[in-house]
């Protein structure tokens, strides 16, 4: 293929990370057919002094370092015909979810700004109005390993890359609800039998059975997932 699907471009002080896991398994099949490419940058090449400086102390005083406003800059400057919006991975961004997973997997690619230290001078993030994006409350050494992740999870959507497409939409958040549990052969294991109407060969009742099993396991498990999903179908209840 000669134009990929889609295009990441990643700008890091680290950029040996990359494709770390996304060069194995189906990600790195469909990487080395051109279904989708990958670009890194080394934010460090665009420091300005010789000691290749990248970082300063925050103003006003406090512990660590952040990423200079100019370096950043001139290596987003240096991407400014990359395609896709220009994302920043940190904890204070909007929780990545399913949709907006889709609306990346939909474009023509993502630029992916990977913070260090205490994070990046927010003049920058400002000037180029870049999309805050969170993986959750949590905290990472920088923001290679939620590229990756963020990455990893548009790639599969994209076309060619996994096999059925019917199989993305019986996965969980698909449809607003988690994936029932999953059995397989042999039906009965260590004296624990798999349910009976996954045998039946009733295809129907077993579509009920398993909307019926992801409803219940959504309502225990995720609480929050269940209240939206039953929001959703209230305001449209053919959208299952």
């Amino acid at each position: 293929m000669s134009t990929p699907a889609w295009q990441a471009t990643v700008l890091t002080l680290f950029p040996e990370m990359f494709p770390g896991p996304l060069g194995a398994s189906l990600a790195g099949k469909s990487l080395k057919d051109g279904r989708w490419a990958l670009k890194t940058l080394d934010i460090r090449q665009f420091a300005r002094d010789r000691h290749r400086t990248v970082d300063d102390v925050p103003l006003g005083g406090g512990i660590g370092m952040v990423l200079k406003p100019d370096v950043v800059a001139a290596a987003l400057d240096h991407v400014a015909d990359a395609p896709g919006p220009r994302i920043y991975l940190t904890p204070r961004g909007r929780v990545l979810d399913q949709p907006m997973v889709h609306d990346l997997a939909n474009g023509q690619g993502a630029v992916f700004l990977c913070g260090r230290y205490e994070g990046v001078d927010q003049r920058v993030i400002d000037a180029f109005d870049m999309q805050e994006v969170s993986l959750g409350d949590f905290i990472l050494s920088g923001g290679e390993m939620a590229a990756l992740t963020v990455m990893d999870a548009v790639v599969r959507l994209l076309p060619g890359v996994i096999g059925r497409e019917a199989s993305h939409q019986e996965e969980s958040f698909e449809t607003g609800l988690l994936e029932p549990s999953l059995y397989t052969h042999p039906r009965s294991w260590n004296g624990i039998e798999a349910p009976e109407i996954l045998a039946s060969g009733h295809h129907r009742k077993i579509a009920e059975w398993r909307q019926a099993e992801a409803e219940r396991e959504t309502r225990e498990r995720r609480p929050d997932l269940w209240d939206r999903y039953l929001l959703r179908q209230e305001s449209d209840p053919d959208n299952t």
